[in-house]
């Protein structure tokens, strides 16, 4: 079996596990009116911090990510799936929401804080990759090692570091960072996910050797393009 082969098997049997897990904190939340498959405004539930949305903004073809930052499956595919969406930038939109599994990986949902808190201050996708990318170095840190470690990339990415501490406090109570974290998982627990990284392409769940495999994501995004009228880019046609 192949390392990645061994990856995937891996977070499907934590899949199967966390589901048995019973959650809170997003689990509270009325989220039964949402339509999942769309790009998700500011509201009240979720902090006032919408979804965020990666490539071309207000496409009909939409890649939807529920993850953990901590989860060893999302890091492995993260360069993966960063090429993709990078290459289909100007076709498809792109959207992130968390789903730390704490039971788990203890420090994914700061992490996830960390990438919301940054998100306030208009660096969210820089710090979503840098904190996937460095996910070894993080993830066995304690919760003051951890602090400091994420407020590195804060000082790094020129973030007002005053106001990101007291945005990455908010990632454990009712305040906007920990909302939408919240938020994000009420929708995952709703699109019925148990395990990260889920995927959802214009809705549809896509099967494990189908995301993890750059040459089927690809046919299957072409696929919505031209069922939507949208030309491929030139590298693929």
């Amino acid at each position: 079996m192949s390392t990645k082969s061994w990856i995937i098997f891996i977070a499907l049997t934590i899949g199967i596990l966390t589901s048995l897990v019973v959650f809170s904190g997003g689990s509270k939340l009325d989220v039964s009116k949402v339509d999942l498959n769309i790009v998700q405004t500011a509201n009240s539930q979720d902090g006032n911090i919408g979804d965020h949305a990666f490539g071309k903004v207000g496409s009909p073809v939409t890649l939807i990510e529920y993850g953990d930052f901590q989860c060893p499956a999302c890091g492995t595919y993260h360069p993966q799936i960063k090429a993709m969406i990078e290459k289909y930038a100007d076709q498809l939109q792109f959207v992130f929401r968390n789903f730390p599994i704490t039971s788990l990986h203890a420090n994914a949902k700061a992490a996830a804080g960390t990438a919301e808190a940054a998100g306030l201050q208009g660096k969210y996708w820089e710090m979503h990759n840098k904190i996937y990318e460095s996910q070894s170095s993080w993830s066995n840190l304690s919760s003051t090692e951890r602090t400091k470690f994420f407020e590195g990339y804060a000082t790094e990415l020129g973030l007002d570091l005053a106001k990101f501490q007291a945005d990455i406090a908010g990632t454990t109570n009712s305040t906007s960072v920990g909302n939408k974290i919240d938020y994000d998982y009420a929708l995952g627990k709703k699109a019925n996910v148990n395990g990260t990284p889920t995927f959802f392409l214009n809705g549809t769940l896509l099967d494990g050797k189908v995301w993890s495999d750059s040459t089927k994501l690809e046919a299957a995004i072409n696929a919505e393009l031209t069922k939507a009228g949208i030309a491929l880019p030139a590298t693929t046609k």
